[in-house]
Order: C-alpha cells, then sequence, then structure tokens
C-alpha cells in the first residue's frame, strides 16, 4: 500500500490488519476497492474453471488406463467431498477465527485436494465483501473502542488518577 493512502489513518492506536490483495482499503473502500473484488472474483471462477479441464483431463487419463470403475468412482467421491469440505471451511474462515488453529492444520491437506470448493468460496464472498473484511472489521471496531476508553480514561482528571506507591 504506497504512502498517500496510508496518511489519512490517524498512527495512534491500533491499526486495521491487512486483508491479501486489499491492503486495509476495506476499511473505508477506498483505492479501487470494488475493482479488486470484481477482478479477484472473476479471476477466483476463471481459475476454478481452469483447475476443473485440468481434473478433467486427469479423470480421462484414469479412463484409459482402464484402472477400474470402482477407482474411478473413488476419485471422483474423494474429490466432491474434499472441495465441499474446502468450500464450508473457507467459508467459515471469513467469518471466525478458527476455534482450533491445530485441527485447521490437519484439514490443510483436505483444503488441498478441494482447492475448486476453496475458489468457488473466495469467488462467492467476493460478490459480498473482500474475504475475511466482515470478521477484520468487527476486530478493528472492537479494538478501537477498547482503545478509545483506555485513552479517555487516561486524559480524564487527574485529582481521581490513583498516585503511585514509592518504595
Amino acid at each position: 500500500m504506497s504512502d498517500d493512502q496510508q496518511t489519512h489513518r490517524t498512527t495512534d492506536g491500533p491499526q486495521p490488519e491487512e486483508i491479501r490483495f486489499f491492503g486495509t482499503t476495506w476499511v473505508d473502500h477506498d483505492g479501487h476497492y470494488a475493482l479488486r473484488r470484481v477482478g479477484l472474483a472473476a479471476g477466483s471462477l476463471a481459475a476454478a474453471v481452469a483447475a476443473c479441464f485440468v481434473l478433467r483431463f486427469a479423470y480421462q487419463g484414469l479412463q484409459i488406463a482402464d484402472v477400474g470403475g470402482i477407482v474411478n468412482a473413488l476419485v471422483v467421491v474423494m474429490f466432491a467431498v474434499c472441495s465441499a469440505i474446502a468450500f464450508r471451511k473457507t467459508w467459515e474462515g471469513f467469518l471466525r477465527r478458527p476455534d482450533d488453529p491445530a485441527r485447521e492444520d490437519s484439514l490443510r491437506s483436505v483444503k488441498t485436494i478441494g482447492f475448486i470448493g476453496s475458489l468457488l468460496a473466495y469467488a462467492l464472498r467476493c460478490f459480498v465483501e473482500a474475504p475475511g473484511e466482515k470478521l477484520r472489521r468487527a476486530e478493528y471496531e472492537k479494538s478501537r473502542e477498547q482503545y478509545e476508553k483506555r485513552r479517555n480514561a487516561r486524559t480524564g482528571n487527574p485529582a481521581a488518577r490513583k498516585k503511585p506507591k514509592r518504595t
């Protein structure tokens, strides 16, 4: 993010967390925010379509190899289930932080196999907002409120403050 985009933000207090491909433009929806959302949605959809073609060629390779109907069915079911799990977990990741990060790490291989589901979740979320914006906005506003409360408590009546103990 360029310096001129960040000059309007105050340097004191909590700073917004950056979102990949958006930086901190999600805070004020500036810096071609809408254009980025549209571009990323289109890019994610194009990548998902390209990935489907690659998987189709892989499936045709299994048919040419004549590995059998059960193996073909298992491959299709595996990609379908992994894509569904990856979609759900990716979508949930945009709405809330994971309860158990270790469990999320253990699902990394499933999400990798079901990468089409992750791409689709990302594309659909881009139609609504920057992926993860709602979560980060809630966290940012909460931290700003807490900061303002602490700051107002410090700048209140000096006579009401407790004096530090001298030893």
